[in-house]
């Protein structure tokens, strides 16, 4: 095997075990609600204690009585109940997806996709997971391509209009009749093959990308070895 072949082999294995170490779309969904729960704990506690020096701090003033006992625990009721109805985790509008900037797009579209996992049949959860994986593989991939790249142009139209409208589509329809036959097409059938042909672009866009990638560092490699033979020639 030569170097030029190890290092492509080289390559190929950081991809796989980078996109075996991708943990599923539920699980990072979950990080981020515990995330957003602690969040609120701390909102709760510091709204706690706030409340409390200014309640002491008043009573130095003038005497709070039964009446300022009471205001305070309204204010830290009322508080707290505030803090309880914030959203335990981000929500992403479909319109959003279109401006979002295209590095943050993977992002954005797997907490969106995690929005809608009430909405989908259980086959679906499982490519929701997939292309999570893959969302998050791709993520990096996008920071060094720029809006006018056709590469760039064809995932932010899976990404914000192809997927959305899918999901949105079968969404659309009444519950009952989601998996009911019509024109020779059952529509969860119609969502699960659609996520299995987005999940299957992904990859194929990921592995596109990263072989740009390996084939530049082969490239770089080779003109390394050969710049390197030329010093030592002209040393000998």
């Amino acid at each position: 095997m030569t170097r030029s072949d190890r290092v492509l082999a080289d390559a190929e294995a950081v991809l796989r075990r980078h996109s075996e170490r991708g943990q599923s779309l539920s699980a990072r969904a979950r990080q981020r609600r515990n995330a957003a729960l602690m969040r609120k704990l701390k909102y709760a506690f510091w709204t706690v204690i706030a409340v409390l020096v200014a309640s002491i701090a008043a009573g130095f003033v003038m005497p709070l009585g039964t009446t300022g006992v009471m205001v305070a625990l309204g204010i830290m009721i009322a508080a707290l109940l505030l803090i309880a109805a914030l959203p335990t985790e981000p929500r992403v509008k479909t319109a959003a997806l279109a401006a979002t900037p295209l590095p943050a797009l993977p992002l954005q579209t797997e907490i969106w996709l995690d929005n809608q996992r009430k909405a989908l049949p259980p086959p679906a959860l499982t490519l929701a997971d997939s292309i999570g994986v893959k969302l998050e593989t791709l993520a990096p991939q996008l920071e060094r391509l720029t809006d006018q790249e056709p590469a760039a142009q064809e995932i932010r139209k899976l990404l914000s209009d192809h997927l959305p409208e899918l999901v949105t589509g079968y969404e659309s329809i009444p519950a009952p009749l989601r998996r009911e036959e019509r024109n020779g097409r059952i529509p969860e059938q119609q969502l699960v093959e659609g996520l299995t042909v987005i999940d299957t672009e992904l990859a194929r866009i990921s592995e596109t990308l990263a072989s740009g990638d390996i084939d530049k560092l082969a490239v770089q490699n080779r003109f390394l070895e050969l710049k390197y033979q030329e010093a030592k020639e002209l040393g000998r």
